[in-house]
């Protein structure tokens, strides 16, 4: 088994993993990081995002082995000092989150989103979050919600 080198929320890990293991089998079965959800399978709900290296990727596509010596961030990576990230307490604020389940793709896409562009315009959060799937909230409160993170 090929051995794997990465850090995941500023933590690092070394394991020794299959070579078909994707990215989310990693990061919840190895790592028990449950945030990131798994909806599709396919790579077009965009429920599994996480920050690779600060780029967004669908963790259910890539293959762990090719994330070797990276900084992977997971919904779980957003908070600081055990305190939500601005943007999560947006979501709420803006009653953003509904079952959850597109919630973490929602915030890392929205968290690469305001680390390029600190204040993008509403078509800009909308252009960005296109590849994420919803079908609670019909993503005004979302789009609210990085409006008011960017603000």
């Amino acid at each position: 088994m090929p051995h794997l080198s990465l850090t995941v929320n500023g933590d690092k890990h070394e394991l020794e993993v299959p070579a078909n293991r994707t990215l989310f089998a990693l990061i919840r079965e190895d790592l028990g990081l449950v945030g990131t959800k798994d909806a599709c399978r396919q790579g077009v709900c965009g429920s599994c995002t996480v920050l690779v290296d600060g780029v967004p990727m669908r963790s259910c596509l890539a293959l762990a082995v090719r994330c070797q010596g990276t900084h992977i961030t997971t919904v779980e990576g957003l908070k600081a000092d055990g305190k939500l990230s601005r943007l999560q307490q947006e979501f709420i604020n803006a009653g953003a989150v509904q079952c959850g389940y597109c919630t973490p793709g929602m915030l890392i896409m929205a968290t690469a989103l305001l680390a390029e562009n600190p204040r993008p315009t509403e078509t800009q959060v909308r252009e960005a979050l296109i590849g994420n799937l919803c079908r609670c909230t019909g993503y005004v409160r979302v789009v609210r919600a990085v409006m008011a993170a960017a603000s």
